[in-house]
């Protein structure tokens, strides 16, 4: 819901795009995204525990490792869906602004039309990236496999159950790429 928006404002924002705005204003975007993919997210998870206090009043538990999340992975969708606006054959684009399309016209149904099967294929890589996020946030007691392998595996020395969380993990991540990428060659219109 944030990193799709902020990845149609960086591709149409640009000087020569659909939409222009403000340098400085695209600058501050590129910049904060570029922070924020940068910091590891276990170190982002300590960073921001004073916004998630204030936000969810407590650090610790699974709806408290939501704020770290949103922060981790909205500039990552971000490139991902700006990686994948740039791909679209920059004459579809002139061409819907020839037939007098608006800019959000041009959006909504030549940019993020033409871009599904990327989209899609970015999308797959997103989830898998914070499913591992998930994974660490059971640190502090974010639930899930992460928490299983933690505080039952590693913090009780069972190396078997966190052999089987890892494993668990790995299937999750396979089933979502194989997902991921067939429904990309579904919707790819070259296939057809």
């Amino acid at each position: 819901m944030i990193g799709l928006p902020l990845g149609v404002i960086l591709v149409t924002g640009e000087e020569n795009g659909i939409r222009p705005i403000n340098s400085k204003i695209l600058k501050t975007i590129n910049f904060v995204i570029n922070v924020l993919r940068s910091v590891p997210f276990l170190i982002l998870m300590i960073l921001v525990f004073p916004l998630t206090r204030f936000i969810m009043g407590t650090v610790v538990g699974t709806a408290p490792t939501i704020v770290p999340l949103v922060i981790a992975a909205f500039p990552l969708v971000a490139r991902l869906a700006e990686t994948s606006f740039r791909k679209i054959d920059i004459h579809k684009i002139e061409m819907a602004q020839s037939l007098g399309a608006t800019p959000f016209q041009i959006v909504t149904r030549v940019l993020i039309r033409e871009s599904i099967p990327s989209l899609v294929s970015n999308l797959t890589i997103a989830a898998t990236t914070i499913l591992s996020y998930t994974a660490m946030s059971g640190i502090i007691g974010g639930g899930g496999l992460g928490k299983i392998a933690i505080n039952y595996g590693y913090y009780r020395y069972k190396t078997l159950v966190m052999i089987v969380a890892v494993i668990f993990l790995i299937i999750l991540v396979q089933l979502i790429q194989t997902i991921g990428t067939k429904l990309a060659v579904k919707l790819d219109k070259r296939n057809k």
